[in-house]
């Protein structure tokens, strides 16, 4: 395993994630002082892809854990296998490790996802193993956390529906770093590395409608980059299938229909629907490039939403 604190490992981050230098250079720091870490930020801003480069990079365990109203202390931490228990008792043998247990044995990363959608008791075991770096369940007994072993967790903005907010006794364990959209050039190589094809200009209006819908005065919550790769991804299948270019303007209203009208939630009490401010979206960025007083140059295109 390579320590945290090896320059190789920040470099080896850097190459593998697009822009986030900031971040990472905090989180390694964090993670190398044997601290703690939230991430907190809307979704689609890495915060999981980032912690499984971390734990690649460095050669350590990764536990991956949802966070979600059905994570029970028991599922979190583990149980007794209840028919073994009848024929062989309580002994350490008959106990099914869950994430949290294997991750505090093995001295390996436990990536929480969701903390502020866990139910209070299990986000409270936490606490206990972030206090003490140790666990003490009934008839186990103690298990104490082996080297290496840290609790990341990650959480969306408290207006989410099913979300909940965080108590201090967490905040006050963690070190917190918070995660934001990144810059329109770190986008568009996001979508150039998770797309098939390269098409600079499908590219280029996948983004500006995604980041668009993030400033929208009816849009609540915007769509990550995640919709601006699946709008590419969809409007060259779609393209193959009408016979067309992939830059055809309907085409590339359609996809983006699909893939962003699903990821965006509205303010309640507006007369918009999602499908209204895509195509909205999708209309003002294509005027953008239209030949006009602005042009259709670099500094047109900037002004597009």
């Amino acid at each position: 395993m390579t320590s945290l604190a090896d320059p190789a490992v920040l470099a080896a981050l850097n190459a593998a994630v697009v822009g986030r230098r900031r971040e990472l250079e905090v989180l390694v720091a964090a993670l190398a002082a044997d601290r703690h870490v939230l991430l907190e930020g809307p979704p689609g801003t890495g915060k999981s892809m980032i912690l499984r480069e971390v734990a690649a990079v460095a050669g350590t365990g990764f536990v991956f854990v949802e966070g979600n109203a059905e994570l029970t202390p028991a599922r979190l931490a583990g149980q007794f296998d209840p028919s073994r228990v009848l024929d062989e008792g309580y002994s350490e043998d008959v106990f099914v490790d869950g994430p949290l247990v294997e991750a505090l044995r093995n001295g390996s990363l436990l990536y929480v996802e969701e903390l502020n959608r866990v139910p209070e008791e299990t986000v409270n075991l936490l606490i206990t193993v972030m206090s003490e770096g140790e666990l003490t369940l009934p008839r186990l007994g103690r298990i104490s956390a082996a080297d290496g072993f840290r609790l990341v967790a990650a959480m969306n903005p408290f207006d989410n529906v099913g979300t909940a907010r965080v108590s201090g006794a967490v905040y006050d364990r963690m070190c917190r770093i918070a995660m934001t959209y990144q810059s329109l050039d770190d986008e568009s190589d996001i979508v150039v590395r998770r797309t098939t094809t390269d098409d600079r200009t499908l590219r280029r209006r996948a983004v500006l409608v995604a980041r668009g819908t993030r400033s929208h005065a009816d849009v609540r919550v915007g769509s990550s980059v995640r919709g601006a790769i699946d709008l590419v991804e969809v409007a060259h299948r779609l393209a193959a299938l009408r016979g067309v270019a992939p830059t055809d303007p309907e085409v590339g209203l359609d996809a983006a229909l699909v893939a962003l009208s699903g990821r965006i939630r509205l303010h309640e009490g507006g007369e918009q629907t999602p499908e209204s401010v895509i195509t909205e979206l999708w209309e003002a960025v294509l005027a953008r490039e239209s030949p006009g007083p602005e042009g259709d140059g670099e500094a047109g295109k900037a002004k597009a939403p």
